[in-house]
């Protein structure tokens, strides 16, 4: 039998499961609000799965100055569809992480013997 301690069990909680958990509620999310009548906009569900990943880098890239409310709604929906392609390559870096933690947490358990 396979025992872990205590920091092991919270390395798998907070590295590996609430991640996957995450990302894994917020593109079922994504992919329901993107069904359409005619499929999936997959262009739509790009942006919008990577939207909170990329949210730090939105209001970076471009900050609407000097310009009406209707440009500088513009700007801002720019740099939301430029956030939500950053997010997309952020995304893709988690998931490869948690892949990565999970690969070295059964190499840490195969490699030694743990007993309880």
């Amino acid at each position: 039998m396979i025992c872990m301690e205590v920091d092991g069990m919270k390395r798998v909680l907070f590295k590996v499961i609430l991640p996957l958990a995450f990302v894994a509620v917020w593109l079922n999310m994504c992919y329901w609000i993107c069904l359409g009548e005619n499929g999936v906009n997959w262009f739509q569900f790009w942006i919008m799965s990577g939207f909170p990943f990329g949210i730090q880098k939105m209001l970076v890239l471009l900050i609407p100055r000097n310009f009406g409310i209707a440009g500088s709604i513009g700007v801002l929906a720019l740099d939301a569809v430029i956030g939500g392609m950053i997010g997309v390559i952020v995304l893709a870096i988690k998931i490869i992480a948690i892949i990565r933690e999970v690969i070295n947490i059964i190499m840490e358990l195969a490699g030694k013997r743990i007993s309880c």
